[in-house]
């Protein structure tokens, strides 16, 4: 019996679905930042990784949210800037006024309680897993093992796995 080989999806069905799935966030934003803010009960729950590239919150925040924070967009949020693949807002933390900046991308979850809608992305790459793997591909300084080309070759695979 053979095994076929699995088609490749070089069109990556999968990242042009998440993609035009953050463009729903993106317009719900666009709505929030304009003249009438949010209409009428909406509000946004929205739920991101505080590493992730791009990610700029300040150090306090930060530190008292090293990996997800999930803020509320309702009635007290103030400068909502929306651009293309980020967004900017300012909040109060404390009484201080804190600006939070993200692109899209570091979203997991965008919730709208009020009408029970409900996205869910797959958490993005944190800087410090991209330095792993940058390292982890580096060639390794080691020498090759004596004995010519028929010593058993170790090939990791964590690589290829999608995360």
């Amino acid at each position: 019996m053979s095994e076929e080989t699995p088609p490749v999806d070089e069109m990556h069905y999968e990242q042009l679905a998440q993609d035009a799935l953050r463009g729903v966030i993106r317009s719900a934003l666009e709505r929030a930042a304009g003249p009438g803010g949010i209409p009428g009960a909406h509000h946004f729950y929205v739920t991101f990784k505080t590493r992730a590239p791009g990610v700029s919150v300040p150090p306090d925040i930060l530190a008292k949210y090293p990996d997800e924070m999930t803020v509320v967009l309702q009635h007290q949020y103030w400068d909502l800037k929306v651009e293309q693949s980020r967004f900017s807002v300012m909040l109060k933390f404390g009484g201080m006024p804190k600006v939070l900046a993200m692109p899209y991308t570091a979203v997991t979850r965008f919730y709208d309680p009020s009408v029970q809608f409900l996205l869910q992305f797959e958490p993005p790459a944190t800087i410090e897993e991209i330095a792993a793997e940058i390292a982890a591909t580096e060639p390794d300084e080691t020498p090759p093992p004596a004995g010519g080309d028929d010593t058993p070759k170790v090939v990791s695979l964590d690589q290829f796995r999608k995360k």
